[in-house]
């Protein structure tokens, strides 16, 4: 039971942070893509349909950390809780930009909420990064499986780690990247012209990138992302926009598989001493709380699965972003 509530998080992680993955680099790059107000409506309507569905992956991930690992989510809130809240705060803004960009009939209102969803994408991104590099890293962990410090310095020394810059740089590249080849894949006219130019651009910087860490680190996983990376950039360039769209999710899932799977049974390293590490089977709940939540579980995911499908098959259409006489 253990073990497969451990798949059901990664899982829920995985679809978070790829289906969100494009909503955040759609916003970061509709201001960029986009040169007047139509061209920027056009890119924010292609996750118009998708974005606060996309959001049940994160209430879903933390639900199931929550239930099934209470130990670990006790662990990662209070030794994160600032960028935690950051990110809440972000959401809020993201939400609010996305919402009321169209309730006022005034360019410079519109261009005002596009540059708050640019800005509070961008953010989110990063700090989701820089915690996915303190999963990684691990937190100060004392004997008594709780985080060392007290103050700001507790929450906030984690994000000041090379490995949570480098987490932060290569979350803000896969967002960018989901969004420029999910706006290729999902519009038409300049709009879908610049998503494949940049896509195909991104992909080969990021092949450059990946191949060096790869190189410098003895990482199979940045080497394996790289062969994506190159994958990705060769479909966008022959207009294949689904089939690179496709490898760059694949990288993403991947790399964040790779983060949870990082050191083996353990879900959260201690940097003071490895044996006051925490592992599944000490953060897992009882066996009866694991098995009504199974009960919930088969009930209700099949559900969302079911739903987020047919509304991605009902909304496959392009949005056009040239300008169409009437």
């Amino acid at each position: 039971m253990i073990t497969f509530w451990f798949a059901i998080l990664v899982l829920a992680w995985v679809l978070y942070f790829v289906l969100e993955g494009f909503d955040f680099g759609v916003g970061v790059l509709a201001p960029f893509l986009g040169r007047d107000d139509h061209e920027r409506a056009a890119a924010i309507r292609t996750i118009g349909p998708f974005w606060d569905g996309n959001e049940v992956w994160l209430v879903a991930a933390i639900g199931v950390t929550f239930a099934a690992f209470p130990d670990w989510y006790a662990v990662l809130l209070a030794g994160t809780y600032l960028p935690m809240v950051g990110i809440l705060l972000l959401l809020a803004v993201r939400g609010v930009a996305l919402e009321f960009r169209g309730k006022h009939d005034s360019p410079a209102w519109r261009r005002r909420c596009d540059r708050l969803l640019a800005g509070s994408s961008a953010g989110v991104v990063l700090l989701w990064g820089a915690l996915l590099g303190v999963f990684v890293h691990g937190l100060a962990l004392g004997p008594d499986g709780t985080v060392t410090g007290n103050g700001l310095g507790r929450s906030l020394s984690p994000l000041l780690t090379p490995a949570a810059g480098l987490g932060a740089l290569a979350a803000l590249f896969g967002a960018v990247m989901l969004g420029a080849t999910f706006l290729a894949l999902r519009t038409t006219g300049p709009v879908r012209r610049r998503a494949v130019a940049l896509g195909r651009h991104g992909g080969n910087l990021g092949t450059v990138g990946l191949l060096l860490a790869g190189i410098a680190t003895g990482s199979r996983l940045a080497l394996v992302a790289a062969v994506l990376s190159v994958i990705a950039g060769m479909l966008a360039r022959q207009g294949r926009e689904g089939g690179a769209f496709t490898a760059v999710a694949l990288g993403v899932a991947g790399a964040v598989v790779a983060v949870f799977t990082a050191h083996g049974s353990v879900v959260l390293r201690s940097t003071l001493d490895p044996m006051w590490s925490l592992t599944r089977e000490s953060a897992a709940a009882g066996p009866a709380a694991l098995r009504l939540i199974t009960v919930a579980g088969v009930i209700v995911l099949p559900g969302v699965l079911a739903y987020q499908t047919w509304s991605y098959w009902v909304f496959r259409r392009r949005i056009a972003s040239e300008r169409v006489p009437s």
